[in-house]
């Protein structure tokens, strides 16, 4: 019996956590063969989710730098990519999303010819700035890969509409929900108390007061972004004083410097460091309502009934949003506010977004992304 050898590369902690379920499920069988490539772009984050889910590195390139830019992240990435696979020669390369190490991992794949899978491919803004540069990296990923392994109906179409071959396309739904469920039935299990990385804001978590959830990190939205975002959490501080708002803060100085400044001594604000996935999930868990910038927030906090106002002007994963468990609030102070009180103070508007709907999956997406690329290729 032959035996693919598939290389999985990812750098980042949101990578890391959905390309996790392919991970594992690569080692479920006996004709599939992994090796992991992780860039370090995410050094300590990534490291928290590989433990997680018992991943070991094979190889790490390690291109973390002290205020590197994407000029340094993609020449690092590209050349420490090019020994990887000629060293190791892998049947397929898997990339997952939108990250510079997903585009750059398809393109030294394709300088190698070597044959791409592109895990959440056909997400689309319809602008290329926006994200930034996300919305690049995906739509370049897509002209390079072999498989595209849409989540949704609504990427496929994405897709179609690009000329992608039909037949190269599988909707799979998200890795992220195969994760997701993995851990919260670990997490549900638990109390504050079990996590170390929380005891900051245990008695937070283990009273009865009410709680929303804030993570901030998108590049487009540093600057004048940041500073809106961080009035209108202040705001609603002084105006709902028995809520507590938890921020673990990205270590990002763009990040920092705002958030310290204009929020650092409110006193039902909990700023904190960054937590792991496990103790993520359990503060999704125990929050009342998500306020993010981030992608797979928007993926995995329907599937915990939890109503996520959504701090960007566009998203590329418009199918929460038509579910209505998602609303666009941008970056606007006053809309921020507005949004959020009105989920505070109208019982029926907040039920109305936290049905437990999540268009993104049922859990089993890996096993059909693995199945699907070892038949093609045996």
């Amino acid at each position: 019996m032959s035996v693919v050898q598939i290389a999985c590369v990812y750098g980042t902690r949101p990578e890391a956590i959905k390309m996790a379920p392919v991970v594992r499920a690569i080692n479920g069988r006996d004709d599939a063969d992994v090796v992991n490539i992780v860039t370090g772009q995410h050094r300590e984050m990534l490291r928290q989710v590989l433990d997680l889910f018992e991943i070991t590195p094979d190889i790490d390139l390690s291109v973390m730098k002290t205020n590197q830019d994407l000029f340094d992240v993609t020449g690092s990435v590209l050349l420490g990519l090019r020994g990887a696979f000629r060293h190791q020669r892998p049947d397929i390369v898997v990339v997952q999303g939108d990250t510079t190490s997903c585009f750059v991992g398809a393109l030294a794949a394709f300088y190698e010819s070597i044959p791409v899978a592109h895990v959440e491919a056909g997400l689309r803004t319809g602008d290329i700035r926006a994200p930034f540069p996300e919305e690049a990296n995906r739509s370049l990923t897509t002209r390079l890969a072999r498989w595209h392994f849409a989540p949704t109906d609504g990427s496929r179409d994405n897709l179609l509409r690009e000329g992608v071959d039909p037949a190269a396309i599988e909707v799979t739904g998200n890795t992220v929900i195969d994760a997701l469920l993995t851990v919260r039935s670990i997490a549900e299990a638990k109390s504050a108390a079990a996590y170390p990385e929380l005891h900051a804001v245990r008695s937070v978590l283990e009273s009865d007061a009410p709680v929303i959830l804030v993570t901030g990190h998108r590049r487009e939205n540093f600057g004048s972004g940041f500073e809106s975002i961080c009035r209108a959490l202040a705001t609603l501080a002084d105006r709902y004083p028995d809520y507590r708002i938890i921020y673990p803060v990205h270590l990002n100085p763009n990040v920092q410097e705002p958030v310290r400044r204009i929020l650092g001594n409110l006193s039902n604000v909990c700023l904190v460091e960054p937590v792991s996935y496990e103790p993520f999930v359990f503060l999704m868990t125990r929050s009342r309502i998500i306020l993010t910038d981030s992608g797979g927030i928007q993926e995995e906090a329907p599937s915990l009934g939890k109503p996520v106002l959504v701090m960007r002007e566009v998203t590329e994963r418009p199918e929460a949003v038509v579910a209505g468990t998602v609303r666009l609030v941008g970056t606007d102070e006053a809309r921020i506010v507005s949004e959020t009180a009105r989920l505070i103070e109208d019982a029926a508007a907040y039920d109305e977004m936290a049905r437990a709907h999540n268009p993104y999956g049922d859990g089993h997406a890996a096993d059909r992304i693995v199945e699907r690329m070892v038949r093609d290729q045996t």
